[in-house]
């Protein structure tokens, strides 16, 4: 079995697929928070419960671990915790490993592995031109141009973290549940708040996709992350939801990469 692990700053994403070479289909998936303080031990621990789940272990059933983290003291726990419980070393996504997409970033070195992992799984499923919209703790923007060369994109607070910003400097507004309201028009604070965050939020998701296919061309339009389900229905640009591009993306970076 093969596990795909993506670290982001607020949740990391675990992902189980069969052995290269078979199904490319998820057998399972876990969601938790991301916790620096995390030692290698105690996600081997964690690791171990959810793959208990379907009566496999480290020992006999997991023969690759492929990593993306954009939180360095994750990076090294996981790195640890591979090379000491599964025996090997991990593929990690960073500078250096094969891809087979050319990055055409002015520095490669700075895009963020789960901004690759996006683009290579996107490649994979769709045909480009292709835009990718991550909803994470940032919400990324990521144009694949139709060589399948990785442009670029934009980088923008996400909505949660704006949320977080309102309630903290807007003392007598309450923190309310991220989900569509009834109304465009709120008839309560609480709606109100809800129809600015959800339909401001996709709106504004909208016109940045419009502005980047007047440099692009009509592209397919694909949505990620933690909140794609909620805010990518909404979008009038966006034409697929993939809530596991990340980690098909990392399954195919650890093909590549083996011998």
């Amino acid at each position: 079995m093969l596990l795909a692990v993506d670290a982001g700053n607020t949740q990391t994403v675990i992902g189980l697929f069969e052995a290269p070479g078979g199904s490319t289909e998820l057998v399972d998936h876990w969601r938790v928070a991301t916790n620096a303080e995390r030692t290698g031990d105690e996600l081997a621990l964690l690791i171990q419960e959810f793959l208990g789940f379907h009566g496999y272990s480290f020992d006999d059933d997991v023969s690759g671990i492929a990593i993306s983290s954009g939180v360095p003291r994750v990076t090294a726990a996981l790195r640890e915790m591979a090379e000491r419980y599964f025996g090997f070393a991990p593929v990690l996504l960073e500078p250096g490993i094969r891809t087979g997409m050319p990055i055409l970033y002015d520095n490669p070195r700075e895009v963020g592995a789960d901004r690759i992992a996006n683009a290579v799984g996107a490649l994979d499923l769709h045909e480009p031109p292709i835009i990718v919209v991550d909803f994470g703790t940032a919400t990324t923007f990521d144009a694949i141009s139709d060589k399948g060369e990785y442009l670029g994109g934009a980088i923008l607070p996400g909505i949660e973290i704006s949320m977080d910003a309102l309630f903290s400097r807007a003392a007598r507004l309450p923190r309310v549940e991220l989900r569509e309201p009834r109304n465009v028009i709120g008839r309560t604070t609480v709606e109100s708040i809800q129809s600015g965050a959800i339909y401001g939020y996709s709106s504004m998701v909208d016109g940045l996709v419009r502005r980047m296919e007047v440099e692009l061309g009509a592209c397919t339009v694909l949505a990620t992350g933690g909140l794609a389900g909620v805010i990518g229905p909404l979008c009038g640009t966006i034409q697929h939801v993939e809530p596991w591009l990340t980690l098909h993306g990392l399954r195919i970076v650890f093909e590549r990469n083996q011998p």
